[in-house]
């Protein structure tokens, strides 16, 4: 038997049936975001089944993120259903149009990597790490803690994890279960907002400024009973927004407050951003701040090194033995190789940024157009209309990423990467983004 819902018949006996058709429905378009779904005792009577094995389906789904349930409002898919990543949220860039949509690092600005590469085969050659070696190198540990404990971050154990996003995740996953909900930045990472849904959990969105979440807005996330808070300390993707001393102090007074919450810090600036990391790990009894290389060192070595209270890094790394076991041995060589070489002079990257991020501030302000942009390689313009926004500067050859991919409930806005601009072009990209911006003078007719 089977419930035809629109053009698209669920099928299935048992919970995990009846949940594989209605997430199949959602991946193929048979079901659409938003689409309600029928009454667990509905479905369950057209299927012939028990409305215990619905109800079972149905959670299943949700915890998926797949679909979301609103009580007497029924069951409904997702307006972005965890299968959706929110990078579909694009235009195509045709040839010639320049990408400001990416939000990868300047390719110039990358340390070489022969040498150290090199040098860690060589190593591994002499001595190479086999079964049973410590997950972690402890060269690259000691030189993690040091600059850790530089910019006051509590002392605690370290893991190393294959970038910043399964680091979050796995934090997220030692602490929380699926229809817990979590405090997520608004305009917020796009990958972070597509996590928590994923992982069955649900994000209450809490506004930023530039000096990043807003305490009232976190105390509201609070009252609504979110258990775990990300926050980004500096290069806020999408903003640009960095903690500064008063707010930190805010925030770690609100979080004293909710001593249970989990807190989890994304420190993905470090090494592109000049301003001090003003760190809120301690204040809760379950933390963890993860800082990745990708930014600094390149996207592809997929390290990040993590730190927190015991029991969640212990958490952590006892889940990641029972996956991957570790973090190649050679990439953290390799790394640690970068770090103590000095590959990378962080204060000249984080100029070169500053440069073009604060000049292409200022030339849209000149336009008239406000733009937010204080640290990190990208600036955020809130727009009207980001689907007009974005096509008219497609037509003037800038592709722009559109701010659907980074919000929850903030008004519209357009990401702009400044990493791919050469010295001058902030003047010709704002002059095109204050057009782009311009009402559509009205036709006439007759």
């Amino acid at each position: 038997m089977c419930f035809v819902l629109g053009d698209y018949r669920i099928e299935g006996r048992g919970a995990a049936e009846i949940a594989a058709s209605v997430e199949n429905g959602v991946g193929s378009g048979g079901l659409a975001p938003g689409q309600a779904l029928p009454p667990q005792r509905e479905l369950a009577a057209t299927l012939g089944v028990n409305p215990n094995t619905v109800a079972a389906a149905y959670r299943m789904l949700r915890d998926r993120g797949v679909i979301e349930t609103g009580g007497r409002r029924g069951s409904r898919v997702r307006q972005r259903p965890a299968s959706t990543p929110r990078e579909e949220l694009r235009a195509d860039v045709p040839p010639g149009v320049r990408d400001l949509t990416q939000g990868n690092p300047d390719p110039a600005l990358l340390p070489p990597l022969e040498e150290a590469l090199a040098a860690a085969a060589a190593r591994h050659a002499r001595r190479p790490v086999l079964y049973g070696a410590p997950a972690v190198d402890e060269r690259l540990a000691a030189a993690a803690r040091a600059g850790l404990e530089a910019d006051g971050v509590p002392g605690g154990p370290l893991a190393v994890t294959s970038g910043a996003l399964d680091a979050i995740e796995r934090v997220l996953g030692a602490h929380l279960r699926p229809g817990d909900t979590v405090a997520v930045e608004d305009p917020g990472w796009g990958a972070l907002l597509d996590l928590v849904p994923a992982l069955g959990l649900r994000p209450v969105p809490v506004a930023v400024d530039d000096d990043g979440p807003l305490p009232e807005a976190v105390e509201g996330a609070f009252r609504r009973g979110a258990r775990a808070l990300v926050v980004t300390g500096r290069a806020q993707n999408p903003t640009g927004a960095a903690v500064g001393g008063a707010r930190a102090d805010e925030l770690r007074g609100v979080l004293a407050d909710r001593p249970g919450t989990l807190l989890v810090e994304d420190d993905h600036g470090h090494g592109i951003v000049d301003l001090p990391l003003r760190p809120l790990a301690g204040v809760t009894r379950h933390w963890a701040l993860v800082r990745s290389v990708a930014k600094a060192y390149g996207p592809d070595l997929r390290l990040a090194v993590l730190t927190g209270d015991a029991v969640t890094v212990d958490r952590v790394a006892g889940r990641q033995r029972l996956g991957p076991g570790w973090v190649s041995g050679l990439l953290q060589d390799v790394v640690v190789r970068l770090w103590s070489s000095g590959a990378v002079d962080s204060r000249a990257v984080a100029r070169s940024y500053g440069a073009r991020r604060d000049a292409l501030v200022r030339a849209l302000a000149a336009h008239g157009v406000a733009a937010h942009g204080r640290s990190g390689m990208n600036v955020w313009v809130p727009v009207p209309d980001e689907t007009g926004a974005v096509g008219r500067l497609l037509r003037a050859g800038w592709a722009a990423a559109p701010g659907a991919r980074y919000r929850l409930a903030s008004p519209p806005g357009l990401r702009l990467t400044v990493s791919p601009l050469a010295p001058g072009e902030e003047g010709t990209l704002a002059r095109d983004v204050a057009d782009a911006l311009r009402p559509a003078a009205p036709r006439r007719y007759g």
